[in-house]
């Protein structure tokens, strides 16, 4: 089983789409700067490490489409 689980993760994103680009982003930022928010970690990429963060809540985001109060998509 992988780990972290999609269950796991999208309790914590707002749609697999979002999560793709949160875990894309901070995979680039990692792999640039050599560096992550976890000691230990079962992954062994960048990508998989990144996921591991958002799980453990290391990561903070915000969605600019999403009203917060009323948790809907929100058109510009």
């Amino acid at each position: 089983m992988l780990y972290p689980s999609i269950d796991k993760l999208i309790e914590k994103v707002d749609s697999k789409y979002t999560l793709v680009a949160i875990a894309s982003k901070r995979a680039r930022m990692m792999r640039d700067q050599n560096s992550s928010y976890l000691e230990d970690t079962q992954s062994h990429k960048e990508v998989g490490i990144a996921l591991e963060e958002i799980v453990a809540d290391e990561i903070e985001f915000e969605n600019p489409y999403v009203d917060k109060e009323r948790n809907k998509f929100k058109p510009e």
